[in-house]
């Protein structure tokens, strides 16, 4: 072994195999660039982007941990959701849930 060296299992990695993904067209209503980060509450992120809400209640982006989603002013695209979880409780971003989802 190499130090620092990443040894993964043979095959293909599928990040969020069992989770039940959704699919919401989001647009950048705003003047300024949006940027979500991987874990970030969607329901709750900047109010220039225009989307289903209530369909984003405890969902999160289906992307790599770490990574994100940047959305240009005037932009319109698809993204794909994936639930929270673990505790499914909810803290800090917006401060729109605060507990259990």
């Amino acid at each position: 072994m190499i130090p620092g060296e990443i040894i993964t299992a043979k095959g293909e990695i599928e990040l969020n195999a069992d989770r039940e993904a959704i699919v919401l067209t989001v647009a950048n209503r705003g003047d300024r660039p949006v940027q979500v980060g991987s874990h970030y509450h969607f329901q709750e992120v900047n109010r220039a982007l225009d989307f289903d809400r209530e369909a984003a209640r405890g969902m999160r982006l289906d992307i790599a941990a770490g990574t994100a989603v940047r959305f240009e002013p005037g932009q319109k695209r698809e993204v794909r959701l994936v639930p929270y979880g673990g505790s499914r409780r909810v803290y800090g971003f917006n401060a729109r849930v605060m507990g259990k989802l």
